[in-house]
């Protein structure tokens, strides 16, 4: 498969994975992914498939065919901040992934609610956005929580 050993690799590695993670998310083994490496294996063409689509490049690319990838145009940018973002996610601890998972279907639920509020036929925006706190209902996270949501808020103004 002409290059597909060295591209492959350097795709990998550029990326910064292990052999491991990069079997886990092909679905392959370890040992795979190794011998895809040394050229000892061709991998078949659905998971050719897999890695152009994980890699977001074509089948040519990755076959040493063509000096440059093709990217559809409306992956360009998304995908380096997909990469971008779960690169970082990866590299917090189990407790924060959780919290911004839910901190990301809340905002995801606040912006679905924005998107039916703005198609409604007398939407007009809040001018005030106002938060009551007595004593000590709210933990020292939830109160940092409220102040990062006042600033999103605060943002979209701008």
């Amino acid at each position: 498969m002409g290059n597909f050993q060295i591209i492959f690799r350097k795709l990998r590695t550029s990326s910064r994975l292990t052999q491991n993670e990069m079997a886990e998310k092909l679905g392959i083994s370890r040992s795979t992914i190794g011998m895809y490496e040394t050229g000892a294996r061709e991998p078949d063409f659905e998971t050719l498939e897999k890695i152009a689509d994980y890699f977001n490049v074509d089948t040519d690319f990755l076959l040493g065919r063509t000096e440059q990838t093709t990217m559809l145009p409306e992956t360009i940018g998304s995908y380096s901040k997909t990469r971008e973002l779960t690169e970082i996610y990866l590299q917090l601890s189990n407790n924060n992934q959780e919290r911004v998972l839910t901190y990301s279907k809340s905002l995801l639920s606040t912006q679905q609610l924005d998107d039916e509020l703005a198609t409604a036929t007398q939407y007009q925006q809040p001018t005030t956005l106002a938060a009551h706190h007595e004593g000590n209902e709210y933990t020292e996270d939830e109160l940092k929580e409220i102040d990062q949501f006042k600033k999103i808020v605060e943002n979209k103004r701008k």
